[in-house]
């Protein structure tokens, strides 16, 4: 009998333990952040809604504009804007543009880059929009982007009568301080068609623009800076 006994405990200890009573399956808490972001998304059209666009008067748009131009003439009256990369200065410009409330106003990097290349040569708004100034900017179009504010620059001298710019006036519109460099632009422009230089009996510069025939009076190449009236119109642009 006890031998009977163990035999049985023994069965009963290898016995496989009787199933567990059915027992509700757990199923996992859906993610709450899950939970965020379909809400959000459920409520994202909703929530978005169409821009009303009012109309804009010409008098606002001309308002507007003088405060884009007032924006670019402080970011180019910095001592060292004229040596600064064009991404550099365009950063700037967005900042103080957004500052000023320009946001919606700000032009792309392509625009800046023509009113760069317009203020670098002194022109305002009035004469870059003129009918006879059109064929002055086809033609600067032909030319690297950071060349056209130097044709620019001389065309506007030209047309005014005024004396050429010196090497140091070029260099400066072309983001240099290298006066050689200044003589390889005229060079460059020459060869391409552009202008004629000469020089008169006392070693003074005259550039003449093919086919337009504006010329510019004598000027001393060692000029240190534009002429009196030329200074004052990219000062007041």
């Amino acid at each position: 009998l006890p031998e009977a006994t163990l035999e049985d405990a023994r069965a009963v200890i290898l016995a496989a333990p009787p199933p567990d009573a059915s027992r509700p399956q757990r199923r996992p808490a859906p993610d709450l952040l899950e939970q965020l972001r379909a809400a959000k998304a459920a409520a994202a059209p909703e929530a978005r809604a169409e821009p009303i666009e009012l109309p804009v008067s010409a008098e606002e748009l001309a308002e507007r504009r003088e405060r884009v131009d007032r924006t670019l003439r402080a970011v180019l009256a910095e001592p060292d804007a004229g040596f600064r990369a064009i991404g550099v200065l365009y950063q700037e410009f967005v900042v103080r543009c957004r500052i000023e409330g320009l946001g919606a106003a700000v032009p792309d990097l392509n625009e800046f880059r023509r009113m760069l290349t317009h203020a670098r040569a002194g022109l305002g708004t009035d004469l870059a929009d003129d009918d006879a100034w059109q064929d002055v900017s086809l033609r600067a179009s032909i030319l690297p982007d950071d060349m056209q504010g130097v044709f620019m620059m001389i065309a506007r001298a030209a047309k005014e009568g005024w004396p050429c710019p010196g090497d140091a006036a070029i260099a400066r519109a072309y983001g240099s301080h290298s006066l050689r460099r200044a003589q390889r632009l005229l060079s460059y422009m020459e060869e391409q068609g552009l202008i004629v230089c000469q020089l008169d009996g006392g070693g003074r510069r005259i550039v003449t623009l093919v086919e337009l025939a504006w010329a510019t009076a004598p000027g001393d190449p060692n000029g240190d800076d534009l002429p009196a009236e030329p200074a004052q119109s990219a000062a007041a642009l």
